[in-house]
């Protein structure tokens, strides 16, 4: 696959454009006005830039990213494309809208449709068109470009021969390493990481401990790379409501259940790495 689509680049989309044309493949990334496109390129160019001053990358691959790289507010210019990776809010309502459009748009009887998305389950997203086989769920890490996992989700109606393309292209063009999933909420990584966020939550909301102390303690006690307050702030208190909220709801478990302090920071649009206030700023 070597005509490759993009919708949405935020952090995720901006980062999965980034490898697709990295790896050489020719790559249009869809956004829904001026102002996000303009955002998203900024963020692309930065990533690239960063990689090479660091010598991760020579200034020659970069390069040829850019010039694999084309941007646009226009659906129609995605029909020729071999696979169309979505990377919109985690809204379902938002990404069923885009799936439609796509499945109407996308005229390759064999280009694949893929979900970047962390929680929703893939087969109601594959409803929503009528080549459902050929839905499939990629879910990528942020940041892209340097986590190298990616959950592969089939629902029951994906084919054999979609996964089997999917997870070839992960691997070998994309140079990830994948695990499979079942379509259920959460998916594997979520599943077992936001009831561990929500409790770093709910123990910083009850006054048992400092978010430095919490992450501290998970830091150098446990090995981890970052704290769960931190890594939620990173990932965006808004997504994260998005997955708990998913999780509960197919799920009904208490440990699952939003803490108020997560839904009231939300509402006051402290939303973590996005605004640049979480955790660390909210008093």
């Amino acid at each position: 696959m070597d005509r490759i689509g993009v919708v949405g680049c935020g952090l995720m989309g901006s980062g999965i454009a980034e490898i697709a044309a990295r790896a050489g493949a020719d790559v249009i990334v869809l956004e829904r006005n001026a102002e996000a496109l303009a955002a998203g390129v900024a963020r692309i160019e930065k990533s690239l830039t960063r990689a090479v001053a660091a010598n991760k990358m020579p200034e020659d691959e970069a390069n040829l990213a850019r010039s694999n790289l084309s941007f646009t507010e226009d659906f129609t210019r995605l029909a020729d494309r071999q696979l169309v990776i979505e990377a919109v809010a985690e809204d379902e309502a938002t990404k069923l809208q885009v799936f439609q459009r796509l499945d109407a748009v996308v005229s390759d009887p064999e280009a694949i449709l893929a979900t970047n998305t962390s929680s929703i389950p893939i087969i109601k997203l594959a409803m929503a068109t009528r080549r459902p086989e050929q839905v499939i769920g990629m879910h990528f890490f942020n940041p892209v470009p340097v986590l190298r996992l990616t959950e592969v989700i089939s629902s029951l109606l994906t084919s054999p021969e979609t996964t089997t393309r999917i997870r070839d292209y992960a691997t070998n063009s994309l140079h990830k390493k994948v695990i499979d999933s079942k379509d259920r909420a959460g998916f594997v990584v979520n599943a077992l990481l936001i009831p561990y966020l929500l409790s770093s939550i709910r123990m910083l909301e009850s006054g048992f401990a400092t978010a430095e102390d919490i992450d501290t303690g998970m830091v150098v006690g446990c090995a981890h790379p970052m704290g769960p307050l931190a890594l939620t702030d990173l990932i965006g208190l808004d997504t994260t409501l998005a997955v708990a909220e998913s999780l509960y709801e197919e799920f009904k478990e208490s440990h699952l259940a939003t803490p108020p302090l997560l839904s009231r920071m939300v509402q006051a649009g402290l939303l973590g790495r996005k605004s640049g206030q979480g955790f660390y700023s909210y008093k």
